[in-house]
């Protein structure tokens, strides 16, 4: 029966990689040239265990307990097997050290360096070493004698020598290979091996054979080889009872021989036909491991098994698989043939086959195979009594006890497996630093994020923690001594955070160092619990915090106050601080299959402390794990990045869930680059990272350079220009989810950046609602008119009816009519809602007569009324300006009412203005009419990192105090959405209204008599004409209005549902114009919808040259007036 070739499988990075078993064969162990060691319970472990040792590991070795690697910084290096804790440097070499054994006890090592030297350390003692000179070139590959004798080793100058340890001479010399002048040049890596146990033959792949030497004789005895040998073989290896030779070449081929019969039993060839480099046969079972030159890892089963017999080891490794399975062809052969001796040939136990571990089979002494029933009743790890016994006189007759050994000891040291065929738990993943290497690499980074860089060095000369900021104008750059010996690290634009482990005799310990501090004590410390470590750490805006190991997160203030304490539902995993937000990531629970379960807590430590994800699952990708979280820089938005690359968002315009924006390893050119990630920005969209190629992280020196990579978000066909523009828009909606966060939370940001977004977005719409009109998918065209702001629909009906769609366009309208009153009832719900809010706010003031004490009723009406055209707004303005005198002028005669006394509300002579609105934008002006400079105390105090009113207004204006606590909503949504519903004249007419923002006139007050006086001045308009004749019917349809601002509400919905002439025609009828008139205005309309009369268009003229003063998007007949006057100076 051949053996059984298994699937390869990726192990390690391209480059020479080298496999081993460890004592008991239960794992195996891999090293290569991304500077990894993985082990792996058998070849389908999905989720290694891996232990960085280096930047590349060149060999393995492993023996009780010790791992011993060459690593490409000239050390051979110690570490605990396998919990992979790093345990010292046996030797170093002025070169890279290119292979290294074990002898047989694991007392010694011996390592081999391209500076051509050969050194044996002792393991427990690594002073006492032994050098081996004589090799003229580098070393390629070495070998213990089993009895501790000799070594063997070759070399790139040609040579195979045999040194005598104990006196480290050459005993022999051979010239058996090709010279080169490296090991990269190399033909073969000429890995040669001794016999086990007897140490009889010295095995040397020589070209396409193997040459074979007897022991102090060193006479070549004989040659193995083979005519499917088309290349060089590179390595042997032999079977634990040395009866059989396992050689692998360099295209992929892999022969197994028997010695004694010089009979080639096995020939496998490389699924790709890649360089065999690495060559361990198991110390039990009939099992080989390999792997390539390319990182891939391979498995051979049931090797030199010629009658396919079933081992016991066999049995128990796949007891868990189906049992059908061991008995593979039974059902077609015929019952009676088990009871038949010629059914199974009986072995023929010659000498030296017997030997074999795969000879040990579970057979009766007759030479039948066992029933199945047996295997079924008979406890998974159990020895038959009769096969031992069987084992036991056939070992009598065997001439060398060496090999005996082997046979009698194979079924006790069987490896166990339990019963269990269901999914197997994911080991827990560590707490980890964002922005950090690992913590054993003597130079590392503990953290790189958009603040600055902190650096740790931990080596023979220093002990030191460098930091260095972006921006050197938050702080200098700072060399702190590492006494204490810091893992963990965070860096803000306020202070530097540091955490240590405990040891036996201190605690483990919590440093700040707050350099932003006014006074002069610039850190503290605080000492942990005892029995309990800082596992995670991070910062905010005027906060620490610590997550530690008994499951509790501490918070401190930035000066040392510790302030609450609460506990986390599992195990911390990662942390990251913005703001006032705070980022958790804990185990949930205990995953499968190489998955992670993991939680997420997302927390506002505001004045109002809330929480926004509660636990919720975090979702990363198959088989992967976390490696990066943190806020975006602009918006404060949540983001992690798992071991797949995939980077992932928090999408607060989806209620909170996570969507990926980008995948770094579509930008990788192999398998093994990756990208560290250090910061995400959203404006502009860029996600920084450092490129690693060969690793997943770089190096601290040279300087890695940051590379900047775009967002895509994994839509369907992106390739299609449908694909790309639906993935824009929607890209450019959740990239901007977070200004209206900000907004939200009064923090500071460009409005002409939300106003750019939405003309992109609205573009972007308009450009997809096109490509469907030509593929005559109309019902789509609804569909994405739906996604539209009001001025979009209304281009897209222009579209629609060019395009000749009527039916089309109809739906459109109807769309834009729905769209219109959906936005007026919004309206009027803000509108109810701010008048609560003023109510339960003047609940506590003194009833001083201010505009908010005044009926409010008429100058509401007038509002909404001009909300619904433009032609109204403009000819009321153009009789005012006839009047030649604005009451709101600095000239007028106005008066002023007392100040309230509390000093937190000020009333202006606005129509509906929230006194205590923060400013949207910066640059938002503010205008003052004969009003002094505020000197309330509350102009001063502003909230760091926040909107303060005081930075936003021109210092000649009125610096009015400002209470954030009290605003429900900005008001800045309100007034962008009236902008949609206006009318525009045209395209370039609409992309200015889009731009336009809402002035804050923070006036002095006036008294409530002079604003009524005002009102009175003015002409009716439109719609209180169109209200007087339509009351009564509005009554009758409604018959339970009985309160006047009930049926002023009804008549304005009636009222918008008009179409634009309608409307345009009660205003002009409002202003006294005849019909003739109305017929010239409809005539100028048509001929150039973009035009206005000549009166209309001086004043836009006057509003565009204005360099501070945009036109209002939803201002009351006040404020227009008072913008007026102000124009006219």
């Amino acid at each position: 029966m051949p053996a059984t070739q298994k699937p390869m499988r990726y192990g390690h990075t391209e480059g020479h990689t080298d496999v081993c078993f460890d004592d008991s064969g239960s794992c195996i162990v891999t090293c290569g040239s991304d500077g990894d060691v993985r082990i792996w319970e058998d070849l389908d472990d999905d989720d290694p265990k891996s232990i960085n040792v280096g930047e590349k590991a060149y060999s393995c070795a492993l023996k009780n307990g010790k791992l011993v690697t060459a690593v490409s910084n000239n050390t051979i290096q110690v570490h605990t097997f396998p919990e992979g804790v790093p345990d010292g440097i046996l030797t170093r070499f002025t070169t890279n050290a290119n292979h290294v054994v074990f002898n047989k006890d694991g007392a010694k090592v011996a390592a081999g360096s391209s500076d051509f030297l050969v050194k044996v350390v002792d393991v427990m003692d690594c002073s006492q070493q032994k050098t081996f000179r004589g090799h003229d070139a580098p070393i390629l590959s070495l070998s213990f004698d089993p009895k501790d004798i000799f070594l063997a080793s070759a070399s790139c100058d040609g040579s195979v020598r045999v040194w005598q340890i104990s006196d480290q001479t050459c005993a022999v010399s051979w010239p058996l290979l090709q010279k080169c002048n490296d090991v990269i040049n190399a033909k073969s890596i000429c890995r040669l091996a001794w016999q086990p146990k007897s140490g009889k033959l010295l095995a040397v792949p020589v070209e396409k054979s193997v040459k074979l030497y007897r022991r102090e004789s060193w006479s070549n005895q004989f040659d193995l080889s083979d005519n499917f040998i088309s290349q060089t073989i590179n390595i042997v290896t032999w079977s634990p009872c040395g009866q059989y030779l396992a050689a692998g070449s360099v295209n992929g081929l892999i022969i197994i021989w028997n010695v004694e019969t010089k009979d080639c039993l096995e020939r496998v060839k490389h699924e790709k036909g890649y360089a065999i480099c690495g060559l361990a046969w198991h110390p039990t079972c009939s099992r080989i491991a390999y792997t390539d030159a390319e990182g891939n890892l391979g498995l051979l089963e049931n090797v030199c098994n010629p009658n396919g017999e079933i081992s016991s080891s066999k049995v128990s490794s796949r007891v868990e698989k189906d049992y059908n399975d061991l008995f593979d062809g039974d059902d077609t052969s015929n019952a009676g043939d088990f009871l038949n001796d010629n059914a199974v040939e009986t072995p023929s136990f010659s000498k030296g086959i017997i030997h074999d571990d795969e000879d040990d089979d579970i057979m009766l002494a007759s030479g039948r195979p066992r029933q199945r029933s047996h295997f079924l009743e008979d406890d998974e790890n159990s020895v038959d009594l009769t096969m031992l016994k069987t084992g036991s006189s056939r070992l009598k007759e065997e001439e060398e006890d060496d090999q005996a050994d082997s046979i009698h000891n194979l079924p006790l040291v069987t490896p166990q497996r339990k019963f269990y065929d269901g999914p197997l738990p994911t080991p827990r993943q560590k707490p980890f630093q964002s922005g950090s290497t690992p913590v054993h690499l003597t130079h590392r980074f503990m953290v790189w994020n958009s603040i600055g860089i902190i650096r740790c060095y931990n080596d023979e000369q220093d002990n030191a923690i460098d930091v260095e900021f972006h921006d050197t104008s938050i702080h200098h750059a700072t060399h702190l001594s590492n006494t204490l010996n810091y893992t963990v690290a965070d860096l803000s634009h306020e202070a530097i955070l540091l955490a240590c482990e405990s040891t036996d005799e201190l605690a483990s310990k919590l440093h700040c160092l707050h350099f932003s501090s006014w006074d002069s004590s610039k850190e503290w410390i605080v000492d942990m619990p005892q029995n309990e470590d800082v596992e995670a750490i991070c910062l905010g805006q005027g906060w620490a915090a610590a997550s530690t190991s008994a499951l509790l997160l501490r918070l401190f203030t930035i000066g040392g106050v510790q302030k609450e304490v609460f506990s986390l539902p599992g195990p911390v995993v990662s942390m990251a601080g913005h703001g006032e937000q705070l980022f958790i990531v804990y185990h949930r629970g205990i995953g499968f299959d190489g998955d992670q379960c993991l939680g997420v807590q997302l927390l506002e430590l505001g004045k109002k402390k809330k929480q926004i994800l509660h636990g919720d699952p975090l979702p990363l990708t198959r088989k992967s794990y976390l490696v990066w979280v943190g806020f975006s820089a602009e918006g404060s938005t949540p983001c992690f990045v798992d071991s797949e690359g995939i980077v992932r968002m928090l999408n607060r315009g989806l209620g909170n869930l996570w969507t990926p924006v980008c995948n770094t390893r579509e930008h990788c050119k192999g398998k093994s680059d990756h990208y560290w990630v250090v910061g995400i920005h959203e404006n502009p969209q860029q996600l920084r990272c450092i490129p690693c190629k060969g690793s997943r992280f770089p190096p601290t020196l040279p300087r890695p350079a940051v590379a900047i990579l775009s967002f895509k978000l994994p839509y369907c066909q992106i390739g299609t220009e449908k694909g790309q523009m639906e993935e824009q828009y929607w890209r450019s909606v959740l990239f901007h989810n977070h200004l209206d966060y900000l907004a939200k939370n009064n923090y500071e940001y460009e409005e002409s950046t939300k106003n750019q977004a939405i003309k992109q977005q609205q573009e972007l719409l308009m450009k997809m609602l096109a490509l469907s009109c030509k593929l005559e998918r109309e019902f789509r065209c609804v569909e994405l008119a739906d996604l539209m702001t009001q001025n979009a629909v209304n281009l897209a009906i222009k579209y629609a009816s060019r395009s000749r769609r009527l039916i089309l366009a109809q739906r459109l309208s109807e769309l834009a009519v729905e769209k219109a009153a959906e936005l007026a009832a919004t309206q009027v719900e803000e509108e109810e809602e701010e008048e609560d809010f003023r109510k339960k706010l003047n609940a506590g003031y003194s009833n001083i007569a201010t505009e908010w004490s005044q009926p409010r009723i008429r100058n509401q009406v007038e509002e909404e009324a001009e909300d619904t055209g433009e032609v109204d707004d403009i000819e009321e303005k153009s009789e005012i300006h006839k009047q030649g005198q604005n009451p709101f002028s600095k000239s007028a005669n106005s008066c002023d009412v007392p100040a309230i006394n509390s000093g937190a509300v000020t009333s202006s002579n606005q129509g509906r203005v929230n006194p205590f609105k923060v400013s949207a934008s910066s640059k938002e002006p503010a205008i003052s009419v004969n009003s002094a400079r505020s000197t309330n105390i509350l102009d001063n105090m502003n909230k760091s990192y926040k909107k303060s009113t005081a930075l936003n207004r021109a210092t000649n204006n009125e610096k009015s105090p400002v209470i954030k606590p009290l605003v429900p909503k900005p008001k800045s949504k309100q007034a962008s959405a009236a902008s949609y519903f206006q009318k525009k004249t045209s395209e370039t007419d609409k992309t200015e209204e889009i731009k336009e923002e809402n002035p804050k006139n923070s006036s002095s007050e006036t008294s409530a008599v002079c604003a009524q006086d005002t009102e009175n001045q003015r002409p009716k308009t439109g719609f209180q004409m169109w209200l007087e004749e339509n009351r009564s019917n509005i009554l009758s349809d409604n018959p339970d209005l009985s309160d006047e601002a009930d049926i002023i509400k009804k008549g304005i919905l009636l009222f918008r549902v008009l179409s634009t002439e309608e409307r345009k025609a009660w205003a002009i009828k409002a202003k006294g114009e005849t019909a003739s008139d109305v017929a010239e205005t409809k005539k100028r309309k048509f001929v150039d919808e973009s035009q206005e009369t000549e009166n209309q268009k001086e004043k836009a003229t006057e509003n565009l040259n204005l360099p501070k003063k945009q036109k209002p998007l939803d201002l009351s007949t006040n404020q227009k007036l008072s913008a007026f006057a102000f124009k006219q100076e």
